[in-house]
């Protein structure tokens, strides 16, 4: 089997530091950090810093001696329910395909068989030196690798989250309704980074000698519990007149309104 990394380098938009009185690129030096001397990249070694401004030094031997090895045979570990991986787990995306014709009456069987029955197949490849557990799924017509994550890699969600506090029904059944309604099928372009795509049309409009318009986006009402169920009852077509409490207050606040508004006093030409 062969991996094909599924995600390509889309020529995102990079900027250099310049010196603006010259026009030239900062160059980054490399030097020590106690006599402030410049040294050579290729002289340098990594070290693990067990205790303040203290360092291992380790070599390429020493990296190594602990180096995994990597198989020819891809094995299977184990097989699990699809939807038991939590998407947070999945890390970088691959495609796995037949390296030969060997391989390749297994692969389509596996690729079945995992397809009927709504399994991943869960197995290690070495990427960059690196073991990796991988997650194999149908995808098309063939299968996606995907590297998962370690428990060790996520952060604590322990203190983000508050507690659970009681809600409103009838909200949620309005916003079951709205989701139900504006629900369909996924596109990939609804995930088009839009910063950047502006970033890029006033980049070349610069170029060009042009100018380009940078107006802002307008910002989405923000309103409170009261406001989001009107929202979500003129959304679904049903009537949001005030009724009870509601209209007293509502009238109250158009009385108050009416009214007259008190003289201001005239502002002062002085500064603050």
């Amino acid at each position: 089997m062969a991996l094909y990394s599924a995600k390509h380098d889309r020529s995102t938009i990079r900027f250099n530091l310049i010196n603006p009185d010259t026009g030239n690129r900062i160059r980054m030096l490399t030097v020590d950090g106690g006599t402030e001397k410049e040294v050579e990249r290729r002289n340098l070694v990594k070290g693990y810093e067990f205790k303040k401004d203290t360092y291992l030094l380790l070599t390429d031997e020493d990296f190594d001696s602990v180096k995994v090895e990597s198989s020819s045979i891809m094995a299977i570990e184990k097989f699990v329910e699809a939807k038991s991986i939590d998407p947070i787990y999945y890390d970088a995306a691959y495609y796995l395909a037949p390296h030969g014709d060997a391989a390749r009456d297994v692969y389509h069987v596996l690729r079945r068989a995992i397809s009927q029955t709504v399994r991943v197949a869960l197995s290690r490849v070495v990427i960059g030196q690196r073991e990796r557990v991988i997650a194999l799924r149908p995808y098309k017509d063939g299968l996606a690798a995907h590297t998962l994550n370690e428990q060790r890699d996520l952060n604590d969600v322990k203190g983000l989250f508050d507690s659970p506090v009681p809600v409103d029904e009838e909200m949620v059944k309005l916003a079951v309704q709205l989701i139900d309604r504006q629900t369909s099928s996924y596109d990939a372009a609804d995930i088009e980074d839009r910063y950047e795509t502006r970033l890029r049309a006033m980049i070349d409009a610069k170029l060009k000698g042009e100018g380009v318009d940078t107006g802002e986006t307008a910002e989405a009402p923000r309103g409170n519990v009261v406001d989001l169920m009107a929202a979500l009852k003129v959304s679904l077509g049903q009537d949001v007149r005030p009724t009870g409490k509601e209209a007293s207050t509502a009238a109250e606040t158009k009385s108050k309104a009416s009214r007259p508004a008190p003289a201001q006093p005239k502002a002062s030409r002085k500064r603050a």
